[in-house]
Parts: structure tokens; sequence; C-alpha cells
């Protein structure tokens, strides 16, 4: 291992114990263990270890993105990461763009390539490996292209460590076999047997333009296969001041709409992004001192979205308290199930002496501390850290109404909107699904008004996330489908509830994926960059 710390303000780096700390290995099997005690008091930078693989051309590499959003595949070693900063610096600057992922802490490079905490190789040299070191620091698994090396890198940067206090650096599984690994990973995190959700949610037809009349007419569309109503952005005032209602739009407030829900027995549910504080909110405006700055004394602003957003500091008591607050008032109007957004802004930037893993474990165990046995959907979130935390997980990028959602946004950050990219981190992120938590693979659409997507793209979506989820959700008015979305539908019901992957397989743009229902076999051959089976259904 390749160590480096601060003591003393002098930059050390070392591969072996010294003066400052002692390094201890422990393997176990296929478990690798590194932890450090140390002998004065020094702040970690970097943590290294080289494997003794590799990387070929012709193999492929899961690289799991360092959150929700973030485009997630199998890759080929001559493929490139989009880097944000390739794009024009005043768009960066203006809309946060970098911050939505890890550019602000990972230098990014077209001589590698980089993913977090569960990786495998298939093809020639196979590996599987996943961190178990994930309350203290997330493993980046870098692909060295030009050293030809696999590189694996703990996360610690920022942690103070006191004289003889002891530190896990490194504790990971490690499988020179694609299947072994994957059998370890399924032992480790068995299944959970979470309920399916089948459910409707108000964002993709009306965005923020919801109100009363518009929540209840969709409401009143839904039929008995349903169990979940979850009302999305666009009840609040702003971003941030989730006490305040919009009277304009719900003027009897929120808790007739639950009562009504309750009544057609489905679960109620309720989008709230409890980090996330836009500049516009009276909590901006009223309450700076709750918001998280740099080290400069700079508010962190954490993405472009509404008015601009940033993040509360977990570190003040009156804004953790706030969150409480927050988080209570809707338990107590009765909402069974809380979809959580934006939650990467709990550690954006660096808090003192804590690794960002540490923090944003911090975050998410606050989140189901205060909301206990109520159902959490979490978005925008850290994979790892999601683990025994939330229920449900969004495992890829908003769904847009056109395919690849419009041109000028493929130019920027990783986690942008698009149909194209949650797709395939639908299918490739679908082993976490129902091991560590449930797979969100985001809604599928059926409608042909207010969207661009094609027929044959629409039915590829619903199809998808039916095979591969856990969460089946839309936008729709379902009152308003016509004969053959209705049709549609069922079929996707069917899969959903009673079919079952057997094996997906990349073939350069295409995904091969064979699945059962019914003791029958069925194989679909999906076009990544069309959106659509090319063998039908």
């Amino acid at each position: 291992m390749n160590i480096s710390y601060i003591k003393n303000e002098k930059v050390i780096a070392t591969s072996a114990s010294n003066d400052d700390l002692e390094i201890f290995e422990v393997n176990n099997s296929n478990r690798y263990t590194i932890k450090i005690k140390t002998k004065e008091n020094i702040k970690l930078i970097d943590a290294s270890i080289s494997v003794d693989t590799a990387p070929s051309k012709q193999d492929l590499y899961f690289l799991n993105g360092y959150q929700s959003w973030t485009d997630t595949k199998e890759f080929s070693l001559n493929e490139k990461e989009k880097n944000i900063y390739h794009s024009p610096r005043f768009v960066i600057n203006k809309f946060a763009m970098d911050k939505y992922g890890d550019a602000t802490f990972y230098k990014y490079s077209n001589r590698k390539l980089h993913g977090y905490d569960i990786f495998y190789a298939k093809g020639k040299n196979e590996l599987f490996i996943y961190n178990m070191n994930y309350k203290n620091a997330y493993l980046i698994i870098e692909l060295l292209k030009n050293k030809k090396t696999i590189n694996l890198v703990s996360d610690v940067k920022g942690l103070l460590l006191k004289k003889d206090e002891e530190f896990v650096v490194f504790d990971y599984f490690f499988f020179n076999d694609y299947k072994k690994g994957l059998d370890s990973f399924n032992k480790t995190f068995p299944i959970k047997n979470l309920e399916k959700i089948f459910g409707y949610t108000s964002w993709y037809n009306y965005y923020q333009d919801i109100n009363e009349e518009i929540i209840l007419r969709d409401l009143n569309a839904l039929d008995k296969r349903f169990n979940l109503f979850q009302i999305d952005d666009g009840f609040e005032t702003f971003v941030g001041d989730w006490l305040d209602i919009d009277k304009k739009k719900f003027p009897n407030g929120l808790k007739p709409i639950v009562d009504e829900i309750h009544k057609h027995g489905y679960k109620a549910g309720i989008w709230l992004a409890p980090f996330a504080v836009e500049e516009k909110s009276e909590t901006y405006k009223n309450h700076k001192p709750w918001l998280k700055k740099d080290k400069s004394g700079n508010l962190v602003k954490c993405g472009g979205n509404w008015s601009g957003f940033y993040a509360l500091d977990l570190d003040n008591d009156e804004a953790v308290n706030y969150i409480r607050k927050c988080l209570t008032y809707y338990m107590e109007l009765g909402f069974d199930f809380f979809k959580l957004d934006f939650l990467y802004a709990s550690a954006l930037f660096e808090y003192d002496s804590r690794t960002r893993c540490m923090v944003q474990d911090k975050a998410y165990s606050l989140l189901r501390d205060i909301l206990k046995d109520k159902i959490i959907l979490g978005c925008g979130a850290n994979i790892i850290n999601s683990i025994d935390k939330f229920d449900y997980l969004r495992v890829g990028p908003d769904v847009s109404l056109e395919f690849d959602d419009v041109w000028f946004m493929r130019f920027f950050h990783r986690e942008r909107i698009s149909t194209k990219n949650t797709l395939q981190n639908t299918i490739y992120r679908s082993f976490f699904n129902d091991h560590l938590f449930g797979n969100d693979p985001d809604v599928f659409l059926l409608r042909d008004d207010n969207i661009k997507l094609n027929y044959e793209q629409r039915i590829a979506l619903t199809t998808i996330n039916a095979l591969f989820g856990h969460v089946l959700m839309t936008s729709d008015n379902i009152a308003n489908y016509k004969e053959n979305e209705k049709k549609i539908l069922d079929e996707a019901l069917n899969l959903f509830t009673n079919a079952k992957v057997l094996e997906f397989k990349r073939k350069k743009k295409y995904i091969e994926i064979i699945y059962e229902l019914n003791d029958v076999k069925t194989q679909l051959t999906y076009d990544t960059k069309k959106g659509v089976f090319i063998n039908g259904r």
C-alpha cells in the first residue's frame, strides 16, 4: 500500500510502517483488510494499491458511477468518461454543472477510467471486487490505460487521525473469477424480499405545474393494481421551504389528499430534497448560517436546478433540527413513502477531519433515524452509503421526454437527464436489486401526448423497467390510455410480477437480454444507440 498524509504541515508518503504509523494487513480467503495505527497526529491525503492484473482491450469493465444519476455501464478500454471541464467554463460556473458528480474532487483524464465500490471485469482477465469499508471510505477502482494497471484507491482525503488511533484504510473482497465474486456478493448482501412498488408520480407529465385538481384527477384514474401514489416537486412554495405549502395550488393543503390516497388503498408518497435550499426560498434569505460553506467561507452551490441551490450544513444543529422538523411534519400528515432527492449535496465539499464517505453515511443515517420505519426511496445518492439506510434507490438519471434529451445537454455532466443513459444504468446495476436495496429505474411512459419518445422507445423503456426494477412508476394519466397502451401495460405488469432475467450481455452497441416467464425463455436485443428492441417483442 502507498499512503500519503500531512504531519506538521509537511506531506509524507510511505509504503511501509514508519515513525508516524504502523500498517497491518490481514488476508482472509478472498477478503483483504489493511489498517493503520498512528503514532502521531496526522491528516490523510490518499492511499492506493496496484492490482496484479493488466487491463485488456478485449475485456468489459463494470464501472459504477459515483451517485444514482452518474452514467454506469460496462466500459471497454477504448471508451472515455465524460469530463465536464471540457465544456465552456462560463456555462459550468453559471449552472454549477461540475457539482452533480465527483468532478470537484476527482481528477478526470482520457488516460484512465474509474468507478466506485463495486467492480467487475468480464472477458480474458475476470475480476470481481466490492468494498466492505463503506462506512469509512469509498473504494475507487482506476483503470490506468497508459500504465496498463488497475489501481484501488481509498478515498481517505481529509481524515484527521489522532495519536494511537486505528483506522481501516482498505477492506474489500477480491476475486479473479466473475461468477465466484458475484456469488460472494450475493451471500454478503442476501435477498431482502422487499415489496415491489407499482406506482404513480406526478413529475414526468406536469413537473412543477401541479395542483390539487390535477393530483386528484390522476389519483382517480388509477386502479387497484397500483400500491403507491406519490406527489412530486411543485407542492411547496420554494425548495427548502418545506413547511410552506403553495396555497394557490393546494388551497386545502396536503392532508385531505393524503386521506384520499389512503381511501383508494394506496401508500401516500411525497418528494422532498431535505439537504437542498434554493436561492429564492425564505430559508436561503433568512438562515444563511444554516448553509454549508467551503474553506474560504463561500456558500456551497450544489447545482443549477430551480433558482440555483445550496446545501444545509449538517454540522449546524439548527440546520439539522430544521431537517428533522420538516420530515416530521410530513410524517404527521400521514405520508408513508418518502422520495428523498439530491442527497449527494450532503457531502459535496470536505467536512474537516472526516472522509466524504463518513459524512454521507451520517447524513443518510440521520434521515433513517428521523423517518424510522417509513419507506424511503433515495435519489441522487451515493450507492454504497444507501445500504441499510434506504429501502429503494434510484439507479439512473431522470428519464427524458426525448431519448437522449435536448442536444446541448449531451455536452454536459455525467448526471444529466437522459433516457438513453438511465436504461443502461437500469440494466447494468440490476445485480444490486433486492440485495443492497430495491432498484428504482425511474418511470415508464406510454402516453402519446407531451412526449417525444417514439412508440418503440416507449415500449423498450416500459419493458426494461419492468424486467430489471423493483419499482415500476409512471406519470401518465392512465385514464387516457387507448386499448393498445392498456395491453402494453398489462404485459409489463406481468413481466414485473412474474418474469426473471436469466442473463444480459453487451455486444458492442447492443445488449442481449434473456428472461424467463411461465417456463418460457425469451431473448431481446436492445439497441443502446436508438433505444429500441431490434427483434421486437
